[in-house]
């Protein structure tokens, strides 16, 4: 009889010490629950935060453009027709009288688009340089391209790579030239540190409705103005991946 109550008295002990541990290990896992879902809240509240930096930064950006696209506009609409340019929404402001540029296969600026940098970049600089916009503007880029076509039995490759020498080699004569203005010498410093020369080669042409490229308006000058929201934005984004 006392053997039977030791037993019962021990399975007793067991299945109490055993409802213990797992009330332990509930308690555990709970904890657990509880700190994964604090840090998912967490991390779902910091997120919704930078996503919201995101927009404010993509309104000031869009309503930045805007601002300066239209004094730019303001500024051109009148020598536009005349120097045979455009400007885009985008910020860029394209060459395209591919007569008046450079002459064919020549690195050096011919003396009329001198003259129309000469009457075209010291106004420019006033606007970008302005209060308004000198601490937002990332980059100024002097873009050359060209078109698709080097001589009539060069190779695709070979055609490329060519044009490519010769872009990269008209946007350092067209940089060097800009940065030489007397009329921008007070802001020589500032440009050096955000003028660049980029050729691209035929790596984007202009094409016709058809599909195929227009030769004369591939061949061009771009002035390319990079506000530093996108570098903002970036930033943001890597922060929340």
């Amino acid at each position: 009889m006392e053997n039977s109550q030791t037993l019962q008295d021990k399975a007793t002990a067991a299945v109490k010490e055993q409802e213990e541990h797992w009330v332990a290990v509930s308690d555990l896992m709970g904890g657990l629950m509880m700190v994964f879902l604090l840090v998912s809240v967490v991390y779902m509240v910091m997120v919704e935060i930078e996503r919201n930096k995101i927009r404010e930064i993509a309104l000031l950006y869009d309503k930045l453009q805007t601002q300066i696209y239209q004094d730019l506009y303001d500024e051109f609409r009148d020598d536009l027709p005349r120097w045979g340019a455009q400007l885009n929404e985008d910020l860029s402001l394209s060459f395209y009288r591919t007569e008046i540029l450079f002459d064919k296969g020549e690195r050096e600026v011919k003396d009329e688009f001198r003259a129309i940098l000469a009457d075209f970049f010291p106004r420019y600089v006033r606007i970008i340089t302005s209060d308004t916009y000198r601490q937002d503007i990332a980059e100024v880029r002097i873009e050359g391209h060209t078109s698709t076509g080097w001589g009539e039995y060069t190779s695709e490759a070979d055609a490329y790579i060519n044009n490519m020498a010769l872009s990269q080699a008209r946007t350092r004569s067209a940089l060097g030239y800009l940065l030489a203005l007397p009329e921008v010498r007070h802001e020589k410093d500032w440009l050096k540190s955000k003028l660049t020369a980029n050729g691209l080669s035929s790596s984007k042409p202009i094409l016709l409705k058809t599909g195929e490229e227009d030769p004369e308006l591939s061949r061009r000058v771009e002035i390319r103005l990079r506000t530093d929201a996108e570098s903002r934005i970036a930033a943001i984004i890597d922060k929340i991946r």
